[in-house]
């Protein structure tokens, strides 16, 4: 079993960086004995909105965060950085928990191979 760390820095939108390392998460969380983990720091933290809208044929990071989800992968979002940016934790998409600093340190402990975008 291959175990993979995503952390993610960006904000879910205006830069590509949280999407393309969503995209790869999610794809590589349908692979047979793969582990995923999201962890999101930062303006990162805000992709676990709950509620976004975007336009039609505009990518979702709420969606894409769900992708991982459903295929058995864990998503992190950073305390710290939720309450810098007014997000509660009722206010986080299905599936999405917050964290803290001590369990990314055990997630990277855990993880086989760690992508930072």
């Amino acid at each position: 079993m291959s175990k993979t760390l995503f952390i993610l820095n960006d904000p879910p939108y205006g830069t590509e960086r949280s999407y393309n390392g969503l995209r790869l998460a999610g794809s590589l969380a349908k692979q047979e004995e793969q582990q995923v983990r999201v962890f999101l720091l930062g303006d990162a933290a805000s992709c676990a909105k709950a509620g976004q809208q975007t336009p039609n044929g505009y990518y979702n990071l709420e969606r894409m965060l769900r992708a991982v989800t459903n295929k058995k992968g864990e998503i992190g979002v950073c305390g710290t950085c939720m309450d810098a940016r007014g997000i509660a934790p009722d206010e986080l998409a299905e599936g999405a928990m917050r964290s803290t600093l001590d369990e990314l340190t055990e997630w990277t402990i855990w993880a086989d191979k760690i992508l930072v975008f």
